[in-house]
């Protein structure tokens, strides 16, 4: 579960990241000066469809096959076996 929200939480801020490495690097800002004037409802729309995209890929794509059968977890010889679909 961290997994997947610090996938989210980068996903989500990469368009922040791209942008204050874009005006640090052309500009030449000042961090302090970075904040100034930016678009950050634009930065926030970005940030909001790339964490959007990017979830409903993975819940397309990812998964066992409609109909398949679930297995649980099971604990077999002191080692916990991760559920299955077949």
């Amino acid at each position: 579960m961290l997994r997947i929200a610090l996938i989210d939480i980068v996903l989500f801020s990469l368009p922040f990241l791209a942008y204050a490495a874009y005006m640090v690097s052309v500009k030449g800002l000042t961090p302090a000066d970075l904040w100034q004037g930016a678009p950050i409802f634009w930065l926030l729309a970005a940030g909001c469809g790339l964490l959007l995209v990017t979830m409903a890929t993975l819940i397309q794509f990812s998964g066992g096959a409609p109909g398949g059968v679930y297995h649980p977890p099971t604990f077999e010889n002191g080692v916990i076996k991760p559920g299955e679909i077949d």
